[in-house]
Formats: structure tokens, C-alpha cells, sequence
């Protein structure tokens, strides 16, 4: 067991409250402009080799040495795709990978349950970090995650890249500057909550260490339908409570994320969540300090519902009531938010600037939270109250038990 994984939640907190104003810290190939850093991928699925397709792109400022899988077919493939196994070396067990001196950053695309630990340990040995949504498993591993990332300065973008796309950023603007009057209701179409996994036990395929796939989960025998790389269709491991927290993490992580965005609260989130009830609340709820409701319903994305107007904002899709504000001027007054239009590229960027990306780790912490308060007031079926300072539940000695996850030994954050 690394000394990252022996580190406990409250040793977490008692760091962060003391380096939230530290420098990053430069690691050592990024120190020069010309020379490229060193990544390391873990997890090599279906976002995994999107992710790696994606980096070489940007051959000219990162180079990836090396591949984390516990799938052996996958493993491989990554490896020939980084560049053959004269440029970059693969690895059954991550810790190997991050054992080395000349890796400079990390890039995650696990099953959710595993990002906390990962990144954890990746920020106690000096790496930056990607990592894909949906964050954490849990709000407490979320939180850890921002801990570890202040406390040893690292740059860490979080994975939903959606704040990257001109639609989303234009239509937060739009919302932000009041160009739709004052807000009213703000709908998301996402999907619905993990479950309890009851699949039976079927062969491990040859090649795949399914131990170390389970890692900090419950064990259970393997099924083809938790199988690495996963398809878009449900069920998969996303629907299962010990992995990930459904449709509610899985898009939820995208569009509560620009909900939140839109609304100013990156660094706060709702007070209250109210589970439907089949009479008077008919969809999620979720309530802010200002007393505007985010609801759970309608079409895929998000739709900002104001007094003079709407904005709805899907992937490649924005419209507008009235029509003319998809085009409106900005006024030299008006608040413009970070811009970007590439997220690997802003990642890079931040690595050599040593500035926090667009979707830092607090943003991804903070949306996923938003979608973890959903899922336990699903779980509870009854309404809670949320201090999002505090990040505890008001009064509520059961909703608060649900902020994490037991791990199987010898695992811990």
C-alpha cells in the first residue's frame, strides 16, 4: 500500500486549509517552452482512446510515454497507438505508471470509481491531471480530489469539455448579462440514478484482471455487461451503484455543469433537493439561495427560462427566444467568461502557465455534487437540505452518511 493510499479524509482537509493560496508547482519537462511533456493515459476504453486520438494532436507540446489498462488487449492497443513500444511502455497496475520520475501529467479515463484514488495519489507524486467526468463516486472523494490538487499545486482539468464549446459559453453569457431578464426556472434533461448491481457471475475473459478492475469496490463476480470499453447503451457499469450514479452522473456531469455556470455557482450550488413524489413535485428539484428551481426534465441539455426570454443549449445546438439574442453584440460592459475552444489544448496551456484550466477541479467537484445530492435524495425519497459551505447536509445524520462509500481493503483515500 503507497503512502497516498494510507492518507485519511481529515488529513485531506487539515492540508487544503493551509495551501489554498500555495503556488503550482512546476514539474520538471514543462519548465521549458519548447520541450514536451510526458503524459501517462490510465485507462484505455472507449474515452481512452478518444483521449489518446486526441492528444496526438498536440505531438508538438506532449508526448505520451506511457499506458495504464487492465484490459491486455486494450493495453496494447494503446500502446501502438501512442507510438510502439520503443516510445511508450504499457501497465497492468497504474501505480507503476505513476512511480515515474519523468511523467509529468496524467491523464484518467477509468470507471468512475476508481478517479479519487488515482488522483490523489497522481497529485501527492507531482503529476498534473486530467481527469474525465463524471469526477468522483462520491461528494467526500470529490472534495478530497480539490484537497490533494491545491496541496501540491497541481494543474487539474476536469473532463467536461462542453465548457470548451462556443454554444455553451455563448448562452451562459447570454444568461449571466441578463439578456433573458431575470431567471425564473432552469430545466436539464439528463438521465436517471444508478442501482444496487444484481448481474450473475459469468468466465473472466482472457486478459482482463478483473480484481484490479473492481479495486476499491465491493467484489463481485465479472458480467459481460461491466466489460471495459462500455457502449453508450444501458445497462453498463454506469448503471450500477458501486461504479458510477447512472444518467444522473453521466450527462448530468455536462449539463448541470453549464446549469451551474449559467447560474454564477461554480464555487456553490443548491440548498435544497426535492425528490419527485408523484403529487405535488412531479420531477427532481433542486432549489438555490436565491430561490431560483433547477428541475430535472425536458429535452436533452440545458434550458435557461427567464422574463424576457429562453436559452436552450444542446452539443451543437442553440436557441434562442427571442431569436435576434443567438447573435446579439456584446456590450464592451458585459461579463465574458473564460473562453476556450479546445480542451486538451487549455489543458496543455495551463500545464505551462501554471494557471487553473476552464473546468478546474472545484468546478468538477462542485457539479458533481449537484448530481450526487440528486441521486441520495432518490435513494431517500424524501426532500434535504444542503449547506454547500458546510458541504454537509443540514441536520441530517442519514443523508450525511451517503457522502461516501466504504472501499474494499486495501484501499483508502
Amino acid at each position: 500500500m503507497t503512502t497516498t493510499q494510507s492518507l485519511t479524509r481529515r488529513r485531506f482537509f487539515k492540508m487544503a486549509a493551509a495551501a489554498l493560496a500555495a503556488p503550482m508547482i512546476l514539474p520538471g519537462s514543462a519548465l521549458g517552452a519548447n520541450s514536451r511533456i510526458a503524459i501517462g493515459v490510465i485507462g484505455i476504453g472507449k474515452q481512452g482512446s478518444y483521449h489518446l486520438d486526441q492528444l496526438k494532436h498536440h505531438s508538438g507540446d506532449v508526448q505520451i510515454v506511457a499506458v495504464a489498462e487492465v484490459y491486455r488487449m486494450f493495453r496494447d492497443l494503446g500502446v501502438q497507438v501512442a507510438g510502439g513500444p520503443n516510445q511508450c511502455k504499457g501497465y497492468n497496475d497504474y501505480r507503476e505508471l505513476l512511480a515515474r520520475s519523468d511523467i509529468d501529467a496524467v491523464l484518467m479515463a477509468t470507471p468512475d470509481h476508481w478517479h479519487a484514488i488515482m488522483a490523489v495519489e497522481a497529485a501527492a507524486g507531482g503529476k498534473d491531471i486530467y481527469c474525465e467526468k463524471p469526477l468522483s463516486l462520491t461528494i467526500l472523494e470529490a472534495r478530497g480530489m480539490v484537497d490533494a490538487a491545491r496541496t501540491y499545486g497541481r494543474v487539474f482539468q476536469t473532463g467536461s469539455q462542453q465548457r470548451s464549446s462556443w454554444e455553451f459559453r455563448r448562452a451562459c453569457e447570454l444568461v449571466r448579462n441578463g439578456y433573458i431578464g431575470r431567471i425564473k426556472e432552469v430545466n436539464v434533461g439528463i438521465g436517471g440514478p444508478s442501482h444496487e448491481c444484481d448481474l450473475p457471475g459469468e468466465p473472466v475473459p482472457d486478459g482482463l484482471d478483473w480484481d484490479r478492475w473492481i479495486g476499491p469496490a465491493p467484489y463481485r463476480p465479472f458480467n459481460a455487461v461491466l466489460r471495459p470499453p462500455h457502449n453508450d447503451s444501458f445497462p453498463n457499469w454506469r448503471s450500477y451503484r458501486d461504479y458510477s450514479g447512472g444518467g444522473m452522473t453521466d450527462w448530468g456531469a455536462h449539463h448541470f455543469d453549464i446549469a451551474q455556470w449559467g447560474l454564477g455557482m461554480d464555487q456553490s450550488g443548491p440548498v435544497e433537493v426535492i425528490p419527485p413524489d408523484g403529487k405535488n413535485v412531479q420531477d427532481l428539484t433542486y432549489r438555490y439561495a436565491n430561490g431560483i428551481p433547477m428541475i430535472k426534465k425536458g429535452p436533452g441539455g440545458v434550458t435557461f427560462i427567464g422574463s424576457e426570454g429562453t436559452v436552450h443549449v444542446d452539443r451543437g445546438r442553440l436557441d434562442t427566444t427571442p431569436q435576434s439574442l443567438r447573435t446579439v453584440a456584446f456590450k464592451a460592459s458585459d461579463l465574458r467568461l473564460y473562453a476556450s475552444d479546445n480542451h486538451h489544448r487549455d489543458w496543455i496551456n495551463c500545464m505551462r502557465s501554471r494557471q487553473r484550466p476552464i473546468c478546474d477541479v472545484e468546478v468538477g467537484c462542485r457539479t458533481i455534487t449537484v448530481c450526487h445530492l440528486g441521486n441520495i435524495a432518490f435513494r431517500l425519497g424524501r426532500a434535504l437540505k444542503w449547506d454547500p459551505r458546510a458541504e454537509r447536509f443540514v441536520n441530517d445524520a442519514p443523508a450525511d452518511r451517503l457522502l461516501h462509500r466504504a472501499y474494499r481493503q486495501p484501499w483508502r483515500l
